[in-house]
């Protein structure tokens, strides 16, 4: 089939979710179908990113640039328009001239639309072509999530961005025959009376890539994320200025790692002789490997956790929060702990590090969930399904 491909960013190097998404995806697709890939980016691509890519595109690799001033202009003019500003974010017109010719030149079978953000290029073509949107997380309610946490002066704007995501989200779902999205918890946030027609589409975890590794502990406790991303920097405060103090009451010397690419100024203001920041990884698996256990204490965002699907095919016992676990749908207790006040968390994590037994039982039915649940070729299996409808 041939099948072109919608992205708003360029699916490598893996540092954000739904580049690791929509790179994963490609991998398997690339398998059985003639792959037309646009993707935008407003960062450089290096020749070792387009070199990973451009294997799985047989019908051509197209990378748009979005240029800070023309990013500027098209916020602006969303703004006075009354669409989203992450619509707003990536829409451009020269893109979109580019999308039109490449639909008259390639003439894809079905188009494949990753996130809401980027269905506005689609508009114009509804009705014309087979076409699934991904959602993948709900971008109104992780915004709205931000809204009730953030500064009273930005939370106008947020609340403001959150009602007009919600609207979109629902408006562009008549634009698409099929519909996908991470988890059930994301799909009943979408307002739209037919939601239940979208189709859940798991993340999958490259278990041949995270494998356990037997490496000295540096630390007690690792968490790692984009740490540029709202609700990771949130989470990374969270761990760092509220739990780990507790948790260091019982393990006076306890040390946590946060790891993850563009750590954002309040998360290495956390940097202290007990906090380290690596920033970016050549190997994030060095960071899994380093520690004891693994924490995402999530408190906004939406969406499946990767972070936790990698940390539990690497064998480390983990603590997250209901949020994050509603998403991931592990059994507490038996796949993962959960928690959701500074002091539950703390006091998982305390017990894990006092009694090793248990944490290694816990490990292990972690990544024996992860091996059996989450599964890239079974996961992209569905899309397929959908695109040939």
């Amino acid at each position: 089939m041939k099948l072109l491909v919608l992205l708003s960013r360029f699916p490598f190097p893996l540092d954000k979710g739904d580049k690791l998404r929509a790179y994963h995806q490609l991998r398997y697709l690339a398998r059985h179908h003639e792959i037309c890939l646009l993707a935008l980016t407003d960062e450089a691509v290096t020749p070792e990113a387009e070199a990973a890519v451009r294997p799985l595109c047989r019908g051509g690799l197209h990378v748009h640039t979005l240029h800070k001033p023309g990013i500027a202009a098209n916020m602006a003019r969303a703004l006075a328009t009354g669409r989203p500003l992450q619509v707003g974010y990536f829409y451009d017109s020269a893109a979109q001239r580019r999308l039109d010719a490449l639909l008259r030149e390639f003439q894809p079978r079905h188009i494949y639309c990753q996130l809401i953000r980027m269905a506005e290029y689609l508009r114009p073509h509804a009705g014309r072509y087979p076409m699934t949107l991904d959602y993948m997380d709900v971008f109104s309610a992780g915004m709205a999530r931000r809204a009730g946490n953030a500064p009273a002066w930005q939370r106008p704007v947020m609340a403001l961005e959150a009602r007009r995501l919600l609207a979109y989200e629902a408006e562009a779902f008549g634009w698409f025959q099929h519909h996908s999205i991470i988890s059930d918890q994301d799909r009943q946030l979408i307002n739209h009376p037919q939601r239940q027609q979208i189709h859940v589409v798991l993340n999958g975890i490259d278990t041949d890539f995270f494998q356990p590794t037997v490496r000295p502990k540096e630390h007690d406790i690792v968490f790692c994320g984009n740490m540029s991303y709202h609700p990771n920097v949130d989470a990374a405060v969270f761990l760092a200025t509220e739990i780990l103090p507790l948790v260091q009451q019982a393990h006076p010397a306890a040390r946590l790692l946060i790891a993850g690419t563009t750590p954002a100024p309040r998360v290495l203001a956390l940097a202290s002789p007990h906090v380290s920041i690596s920033g970016w990884l050549p190997d994030i698996r060095d960071a899994y490997a380093s520690a004891r256990v693994f924490v995402a204490p999530m408190r906004v965002g939406t969406g499946l956790q990767n972070k936790l699907l990698e940390a539990m095919a690497m064998r480390l016992p983990c603590v997250t929060t209901p949020l994050a676990n509603n998403a991931l749908r592990g059994t507490p207790g038996q796949d993962l702990l959960v928690g959701e006040t500074a002091a539950e968390l703390a006091a998982h994590i305390t017990r894990l590090l006092a009694e090793a037994p248990l944490a290694e039982a816990l490990a292990a039915r972690g990544q024996e969930f992860v091996r059996q649940q989450y599964n890239w070729a079974a996961a992209t299996r569905k899309l397929e399904v959908l695109f040939e409808e």
